[in-house]
């Protein structure tokens, strides 16, 4: 598979995905057509021309799939899907509605192209359950696109030693989550990103991720490390640890 899935697509200062152009606007060549899913975010319009004026000057063609009468035909007739941000729940929940789902899921399996941000990088995990969003909405399922074999928790925050809030951190999140599922989860800090070509995966961006694994202290990996192993997981989930 081909994949290139981000934690944020607007970075603190600077434009829709222009922390990340480069590197984007590499995976998504000149003259390709892009379906995207604006799903995650009420206004699809409003959406979608922000996804245009970010790609449409480096030649991409920027085609929302909710502008297609069919979603699913916008998809075959596309060379590459970007799945963008917002609210998790809400975006699979349009994705098992329209169908696209299971059409997304076969299409990069064999082959198109996928990029996420955000919720869209959520989709391509095996499940909802390492998602920051609120349940806003009930999608049929917890189940997302499985496209890799591992969670992700996109936006993920270090603690802060100087904060006053007692909720819960990031991190211990991801540990009551290790507690009930034996399933390796990657955070990925703002600015930094997951890229997965055939069956190799490597972290790049500007910061380093995070790894969480059952039975182990979480583990920095740099920008360029390669993280190929994780494709070969054995997820276990509803596994609590004895």
């Amino acid at each position: 598979m081909n994949l290139l899935l981000l934690s944020n697509s607007t970075q603190y200062g600077r434009g829709y995905l222009e922390h990340a152009l480069e590197t984007v606007t590499a995976f998504l060549p000149a003259g390709a057509r892009l379906a995207f899913v604006p799903y995650a975010l009420a206004d699809h319009a409003t959406y979608t021309a922000r996804v245009r004026d970010a790609l449409e000057p480096a030649g991409i063609g920027v085609h929302g799939v909710h502008e297609h009468t069919d979603p699913v035909a916008a998809l075959e007739a596309a060379d590459a899907v970007f799945v963008g941000g917002g609210n998790s729940f809400r975006l699979l929940s349009a994705l098992y509605r329209t169908g696209l789902r299971d059409a997304v899921r076969g299409a990069v399996r064999a082959g198109l192209p996928y990029m996420g941000a955000s919720a869209g990088t959520n989709m391509a995990a095996p499940t909802l359950r390492t998602t920051n969003d609120m349940p806003i909405v009930q999608p049929p399922s917890f189940e997302t696109l499985g496209l890799v074999p591992f969670q992700i928790n996109p936006h993920y925050l270090d603690p802060d030693p100087d904060s006053t809030h007692k909720g819960e951190t990031r991190e211990e999140r991801l540990t009551e989550f290790l507690e009930e599922n034996d399933v390796p989860v990657l955070g990925l800090r703002e600015g930094s990103w997951l890229r997965v070509e055939g069956e190799a995966a490597r972290v790049d961006g500007a910061r380093p991720a995070r790894l969480f694994t059952r039975g182990s202290a979480p583990r920095e990996l740099a920008a360029g490390t390669d993280v190929s192993r994780l494709l070969t997981t054995a997820a276990r989930f509803d596994a609590p640890a004895r």
